[in-house]
């Protein structure tokens, strides 16, 4: 595509902050932007659209959007907003996502290839050996390094190692699909990696504490204009080289795309939905408003219309029995919880007063009913080998064929990091 300098060269680059509901990085995002020497525009997800074409980039921040119902990043890239996003990305105009926006661009499609979901920035977890552990929430100070040569993307013109810090609980960059991650390798698209102080690439968990594979910190899509970053450089002064970069990039290119790389191969998202039915299952359901299952259900009803969402937590467990989980509030809050036990065909309500499971004959499901299983499922370990945790999906008011669409089930789940199956009744 041709470069349109004319009508963008301008003495002051505006980088557009964007700013969702529930995001929290913006002040340190302006003053990163500033110390470069470019001037931020902070708009709002549901801005006029028109006030983002005069804009040189787009700076996706860190932060909750949406509380992170659902997954992090999932309710955000599916806003309108982001095919504004898209459309200025594919005019070479550059994006950058750090932490929740690496998320939201991850979820949208727009990294690594622009064009569906095929990855996941999953939950923190790490291997060791047979072990899968989950470090939680991490806010600890990290090292990168850029791990594509210094010109393949808009931010990745420095060399050494750059301290900064992270702050996520959803950071792990993960796929199913090996080709792909060969693809990445070999197209130089591994933007940024973890890496020791001298900068010594590991996978050790001192060096990569969330598990990402191939210990990725960040992406850039096939052009170079569009990065995905978990770590936070706009937080510290250590990474305003980070920025520097930005600001030659859009010098010195400014609308004009760099050179296409390898073409990508198709990678579809894939939902083999397998069947599901536990000899005990445990359905917790809130006596309270639930705002993921309002939010999620927003985000469904863009595709369709006239659907509904019920969303319980399930638990299937083999070693522990009902009572004895319900009967922890840390398990089981009865204030604000009611809870269901299904043992074969019966369906029993617990009764927190009596302690006791006593038969209903009320109906919980009345739709197409999923549950999502987050993998590693750590979740579950303290329910004994073999047992199982999730969220389980009632989908209302609409009929199965609807509800097997790809771009329908990936708002429930990401097959890169959870394991989507359908409850049998």
């Amino acid at each position: 595509m041709a470069s349109d300098k004319k009508s963008y060269d301008r003495s002051v680059i505006k980088i557009a902050v964007i700013s969702f509901p529930g995001t929290n990085n913006e002040v340190e995002s302006i003053r990163a932007i500033k110390r470069a020497g470019m001037e931020p525009v902070l708009l709002k997800w549901n801005d006029d659209p028109k006030q983002f074409e005069g804009c040189d980039a787009y700076f996706l921040v860190g932060g909750f959007s949406y509380e992170d119902r659902g997954r992090s990043g999932m309710v955000s890239a599916r806003d309108p907003v982001m095919d504004v996003i898209k459309a200025e990305s594919q005019k070479g105009k550059v994006v950058l996502g750090h932490c929740n926006g690496a998320q939201i661009l991850v979820e949208s499609g727009l990294i690594p290839y622009g064009d569906g979901l095929q990855m996941s920035l999953a939950r923190n977890a790490i291997k060791q050996g047979k072990t899968v552990s989950s470090p939680g929430f991490l806010n600890i100070w990290i090292h990168i390094t850029p791990g594509c040569a210094n010109d393949r993307c808009a931010s990745s013109d420095w060399k050494g190692t750059m301290q900064i810090p992270i702050a996520h609980g959803e950071g792990r960059f993960t796929t199913r699909d090996s080709d792909l991650l060969k693809e990445l390798e070999k197209n130089d698209q591994i933007a940024f990696r973890y890496c020791d102080a001298s900068g010594v690439i590991s996978d050790d968990p001192s060096v990569t504490p969330n598990g990402s594979m191939h210990s990725i910190a960040g992406i850039c899509n096939p052009t170079g204009n569009v990065i995905a970053l978990m770590p936070h450089p706009e937080r510290t002064k250590n990474g305003d080289l980070y920025f520097a970069s930005v600001k030659r990039w859009i010098e010195e290119k400014r609308l004009a795309i760099s050179d296409q790389r390898s073409a990508k191969k198709s990678h579809a998202t894939r939902y083999p939905l397998p069947a599901i039915r536990s000899s005990v299952e445990i359905f917790i359901d809130t006596l309270i408003t639930n705002n993921e299952e309002r939010t999620v259900e927003q985000a469904l009803k863009r595709k369709i219309p006239t659907i509904t969402l019920k969303q319980y937590r399930f638990f299937a467990p083999t070693e522990k029995k009902p009572e004895e989980l319900l009967t922890h509030v840390s398990f089981f809050n009865p204030h604000k919880e009611v809870a269901y036990i299904r043992s074969g065909n019966s369906l029993m309500q617990w009764d927190p007063a009596t302690k006791k499971a006593i038969k209903t004959e009320k109906k919980i499901f009345t739709g197409t009913v999923f549950v999502r299983r987050d993998d590693p499922n750590t979740g579950a370990e303290k329910l004994g080998k073999g047992s199982m945790s999730g969220i389980c999906y009632d989908c209302r008011s609409v009929n199965a064929s609807a509800m097997e669409q790809p771009d329908v089930l990936a708002i429930l789940a990401n097959p890169h990091a959870s394991t989507l199956m359908t409850l049998v009744s």
